[in-house]
């Protein structure tokens, strides 16, 4: 097949599909290697963008999906008025930023850094696709961990998570502390609900014997314990 003829093809499959498209698939269909696929893929990308047209070709890890061009956002916006779905809330948005930088995560977690309960608010963004399930938290209870999916990387027009912006002060320590803190946390409220004790634990004080706990347990493996 001719690189011309492949690129018509990967144009249509990708606009049939209307969803992100594997890449071993594609090779696959078309018959050729992934350089190959990747270099097609490419040139439409870069045919897209310097012809000013109203389509994009993105990459997203390992796939590729059209979407439309971001300049066009608000006319498209216009015509889909009636078809376009509720924006997501405040709330929403800060338990999916939360999820997105902290992940995978736990709602416990979640609610520990908002101050509130998270439960219908992750409903609502696993109903969206924006979140998914990936496991659960080794510690007593089991509870579940959450993750962003790839239809938050198409939503948000980032091709990877790599692309998120940098949080401020972030470390490299940062991810194996969240998962520390995370389950520091979910011991602590299943110590506190299986205790039967009335004293009520303020969120102050279950953050800060997370980290007190967390810490203790960094230093044991550090010191081989």
């Amino acid at each position: 097949m001719e690189l011309k003829e492949m690129e018509a093809a990967l144009e249509g499959i990708l606009f049939a599909a209307g969803e992100p498209v594997g890449v071993e698939r594609l090779c696959l269909t078309l018959d050729a290697d992934r350089p190959t696929v990747d270099a097609v893929a490419q040139r439409l990308a870069d045919q897209y963008s310097y012809e000013r047209r109203g389509i994009r070709l993105l990459k997203l890890d390992n796939s590729f999906q059209l979407c439309s061009a971001p300049e066009y956002a608000d006319l498209i916006r216009k015509a889909m008025e009636s078809r376009r779905p509720a924006r997501l809330s405040q709330p929403a948005l800060e338990v999916l930023a939360i999820i997105a930088y902290y992940q995978p995560a736990t709602r416990a977690y979640v609610d520990q850094i908002r101050g509130v309960d998270s439960s219908y608010t992750i409903s609502l963004l696993l109903e969206r696709d924006l979140i998914e399930e990936s496991g659960r938290l080794a510690v007593p209870g089991r509870p579940i961990l959450y993750r962003t999916t790839k239809n938050f990387l198409r939503s948000f027009g980032l091709g990877s998570l790599e692309e998120l912006p940098e949080l401020p002060n972030a470390t490299t320590e940062d991810g194996q502390i969240t998962m520390e803190m995370q389950a520091a946390v979910e011991r602590l409220r299943q110590e506190q609900a299986g205790s039967g004790s009335p004293e009520e634990i303020t969120d102050e004080e279950l953050e800060q014997a997370a980290r007190t706990l967390a810490e203790e347990e960094r230093r044991q493996l550090a010191d081989g314990v």
